[in-house]
């Protein structure tokens, strides 16, 4: 099991309150009480919302060391859905109990604010993906944007299903995509993983 993120106080990590849910299962929903920011554990757990019309469009997908709900410290309720997308084990922290702790430390705070900068600048880039109209040209950005070490190979957190959701695809239109770079000689694709035929600056 992974461990509490070790920016965070004792008294945060000794708060924490541990969760384990069922595929599908709710952490929170859409205008819950606020109770605090939730480490994922294990698993994965999409943020999304679901319209008037029960479309649900999904914001993100969170995996193992992924924070989500932080913006739950200065809110009193929690702004979308955050469902489990398979088996997961989460960690609450509760908001009074981080705030003090924070107030204590500055140097914490101050870690849970480069962390939050960090989570601005993949938001900027999400949205810079949403704006390609061309589903080759969007799905390209996403893999060159998550390229790993060797700048070429992509590992996949989740379905491709919810990678779809997460481009804002039809997951139709994926695999027709993937089909199509994979033709070309533009991708590899293997088990939880696709490798970008070379690296890009």
């Amino acid at each position: 099991m992974k461990p509490a993120h070790d920016w965070l106080p004792a008294p945060v990590r000794a708060a924490a309150i541990e969760r384990k849910l069922e595929a599908g299962e709710a952490l929170f929903r859409l205008g819950d009480k606020a109770a605090g920011p939730c480490e994922i554990v294990s698993g994965r757990v999409r943020l999304a919302r679901v319209d008037a019309g029960g479309h649900e469009t999904v914001l993100h997908v969170a995996g193992p060391g992924d924070t989500v709900a932080e913006a739950s410290l200065f809110s009193p309720a929690y702004h979308c859905d955050a469902i489990a997308s398979t088996p997961a084990i989460v960690r609450l922290y509760p908001k009074k109990v981080m705030l003090d702790a924070f107030a204590r430390d500055p140097r914490a705070a101050q870690a849970f604010t480069a962390m939050l900068a960090r989570q601005v600048m993949k938001l900027r880039a999400r949205l810079e993906q949403r704006n390609i109209r061309s589903a080759r040209e969007r799905l390209h950005h996403y893999l060159v944007l998550n390229a790993g070490a060797d700048g070429r190979t992509v590992a996949l957190r989740g379905t491709l299903k919810e990678l779809a959701a997460e481009l804002g695809l039809t997951h139709e239109a994926l695999y027709r995509t993937l089909a199509a770079l994979e033709r070309a000689g533009e991708i590899k694709r293997g088990k939880g993983r696709i490798v970008l035929a070379r690296a890009y600056d």
